[in-house]
């Protein structure tokens, strides 16, 4: 297959070299456990955190005369997926033997899909920055292909000090490949295609996107050429399991590579390892090639094929996707890309949102949950399904706002307060007497005192206006912050005769 290059080089992303300018080229094999209670060709669990071998039938164990059946489910959720990318779903399919040996694969290879995957060419859009100004570039990064197939168990070397153990746990669990064309030019184009792949596959249910536990990892392909020169020799970084580990490894292999092709040398195609302590890649073998591993039609499974109709059931229950909802919250609510990307990113996040906007301000509403809650959230160690404050309480916050009840700064207490207790925010309003002064006559009174106190504060702010809000925050002080403050605004400027 012959990859083209569509993309022009850009001198902001360029690397410089001792000899000249470099630019660094990307690909992606991101492998992602399909969410299913069992593997793709056993009924055996893919519960994590399980006893090791516990979750392992006759089929995973390669056990003599036991055959491969299909899961319906993983066939589902790979269409599903590859709706999501927006890419070719193939109405049939062949599972291929890729053959290799190693002490986890028991069936010494592993049902792949090789010529014919079930999904096809799509694309993902995402966004990189800010930049110095502030602003964000749209690039679209190209899919390649996606197809289904088996995990390997996992070798444990730590366990003995002269033996290996093996847990075939995660043997047969099923996978979808999601291969990226060569689109990406920088480390920070890669973390953001991976995030924006993370987001998606998480708001289709189709993979939990758990980087942590092994259930979503990538292969980074890299190399590096002169501007405007063909693909060079790329090494591929095996196994990354955090989007901060993709770039680091990123940066320090493009180096590397840089270091040796100055220096006079070659690059040898090979599968290089990350090292996070040492943030290094280190080589691990040579790069094998598809005939390496001679594949061909698994015998024990039929071609799997569906028709049109399958595949638009599933497109019609099709969740809203972050692209189709960020658009709709920029449209609809007004808000900015920078903040309808944010609540996007994470689907608990958007559907928390939703439910505090409803029917409220989406500007105010989208302040609050990003700048308020969120910030709460990260600076306690939070995600969002661990919020102490519900949207209902929000909600609730943000209406005592509307209706004049609370000022701003109260509503900044109160919402420490729900955090802290919990409770009902209009209940804890009346209970703790936190509603704003409305009353222009205690609030008149509270101005007067305040400049009659200070009357060299009077003559300076007559003749710099601006100083106006030191007397402002002199009345909501002296009211313990509960005097509406435009009503302390317009009337201090009314007694100073300020503009």
């Amino acid at each position: 297959m012959t990859l083209v290059d569509t993309r022009t080089p850009e001198p902001k992303r360029l690397i410089p070299g001792a000899t000249g300018d470099w630019e660094v080229v990307i690909g992606m094999e991101v492998h992602a456990q399909v969410t299913s209670e069992s593997k793709l060709f056993s009924g055996a669990s893919t519960a994590f955190g399980a006893a090791p071998n516990a979750n392992v039938s006759l089929v995973d164990a390669a056990m003599p005369g036991m055959l491969p059946v299909i899961n319906e489910e993983c066939v589902r959720q790979a269409i599903r997926t590859g709706l999501g990318l927006k890419a070719q779903i193939n109405l049939k399919s062949v599972f291929d033997r890729k053959n290799y040996f190693y002490p986890d694969l028991p069936q010494g290879y592993q049902i792949s899909q090789f010529k014919q995957p079930i999904v096809g060419e799509g694309k993902i859009i995402v966004s990189v920055g800010p930049d110095k100004k502030g602003e964000f570039e749209d690039i679209e990064i190209g899919i390649e292909r996606l197809h289904l197939e088996q995990d390997a168990g996992k070798s444990m070397h730590d366990q003995h000090p002269t033996m290996s153990y093996v847990d075939l746990n995660r043997s047969g669990v099923a996978l979808m490949e999601i291969v990226s064309k060569p689109d990406m030019r920088s480390s920070d184009e890669a973390k953001a295609y991976l995030t924006k792949l993370r987001t998606i596959v998480r708001y289709l249910g189709t993979c939990d996107g758990n980087m942590d536990e092994g259930s979503m990892r990538a292969d980074v392909n890299v190399s590096v050429r002169r501007p405007g020169e063909a693909f060079g020799t790329r090494c591929e970084i095996k196994n990354v399991n955090s989007i901060r580990f993709v770039g680091q490894a990123i940066e320090y292999e493009a180096r590397r590579q840089i270091a040796i092709l100055e220096d006079g040398g070659k690059i040898d195609q090979e599968t290089r390892l990350f090292d996070a302590n040492k943030g290094e890649t280190r080589s691990m073998r040579s790069k094998e090639e598809a005939h390496d591993y001679r594949y061909f039609p698994d015998p024990d499974l039929l071609p799997l094929e569906f028709d049109q109709a399958y595949v638009d059931a599933l497109a019609a229950d099709l969740t809203e996707l972050p692209d189709d909802k960020k658009a709709r919250f920029v449209e609809k609510l007004g808000l900015s890309a920078y903040d309808a990307s944010i609540l996007v990113s994470e689907k608990a996040i958007a559907d928390y949102f939703e439910q505090v906007t409803a029917g409220r301000d989406g500007k105010l509403a989208a302040n609050w949950v990003i700048n308020d809650l969120l910030g709460a959230l990260n600076k306690a160690g939070k995600g969002i399904e661990e919020t102490p404050v519900s949207p209902a309480q929000l909600g609730a916050i943000l209406d005592l706002i509307r209706e004049g009840t609370i000022s701003g700064k109260i509503a900044k207490d109160l919402f420490e307060i729900v955090w802290n207790e919990g409770g009902d925010p209009r209940a804890i309003v009346e209970k703790r007497g936190m509603k704003q002064v409305t009353d222009t006559g205690a609030i008149e009174k509270a101005v007067d005192e305040i400049i009659a106190a200070n009357p060299d504060k009077v003559e300076q702010a007559k003749a710099k206006p601006t100083l106006a809000g030191w007397f402002v925050g002199q009345v909501m002080k002296a009211t313990g912050g509960k005097a509406n403050p435009q009503a302390v605004n317009d009337l201090v400027k009314a007694k100073l005769g300020i503009e």
